[in-house]
């Protein structure tokens, strides 16, 4: 059963409301957290996020933007949706920022070296800032960095593990494959 509820975070002398979602997917359970205006990060299964929430006081709420994040990650996973729709509420820096907005563009089911992406940021030695916020991506799925490799074709590292990361490429290429054999047969 998915838990959907607010929650009030005091921290550094002031309050501030946010929603979260609980949800299982085929990649293990990811919780997401978001404003009045978007989704601001998706954690996943290894991140002990229900430790946190027990130290704040928290009720069931429906929240839209979460509402429709569940509907678009459903979707998702069952192969319908290929580019997220939802609502972003992102804080990084004007690179992080940058980089997120190019992994955004990486095709469904196709991966990119780390290199490759900083060239595409317009700087292709900064291939170790890249990988760096590329793993400060807080909406992982949403903004598709596990679709980035290493040069040599590897799995590098990923916040919710290699293995997820595999599974979630593997989705991709399944319905990729399976789109490309119903245009086959037609």
């Amino acid at each position: 059963m998915d838990e959907l509820c607010k929650i009030t975070f005091k921290e550094k002398g002031k309050e501030e409301m946010k929603y979260y979602l609980i949800m299982k997917t085929p990649v293990g359970e990811l919780t997401l957290f978001a404003s009045d205006t978007g989704v601001a990060s998706l954690l996943w299964e290894n991140f002990d996020t229900k430790k946190i929430i027990k130290r704040y006081n928290s009720e069931m709420v429906e929240h839209d933007i979460l509402l429709q994040a569940k509907s678009e990650l459903k979707k998702y996973f069952a192969g319908n949706l290929k580019n997220f729709k939802i609502p972003l509420d992102l804080e990084g820096t004007p690179f992080q920022l940058k980089v997120w907005q190019e992994l955004k563009k990486i095709p469904y089911g196709k991966t990119m070296s780390y290199k490759e992406l900083a060239t595409k940021v317009g700087n292709p030695n900064a291939s170790r800032a890249v990988g760096g916020a590329n793993g400060k991506n807080p909406v992982g799925v949403i903004i598709p960095c596990h679709r980035v490799i290493g040069a040599s074709g590897k799995l590098t590292g990923f916040a919710g593990g290699v293995v997820v990361k595999s599974k979630l490429l593997k989705i991709e290429k399944k319905y990729i494959t399976l789109s490309n054999d119903s245009r086959e047969s037609e």
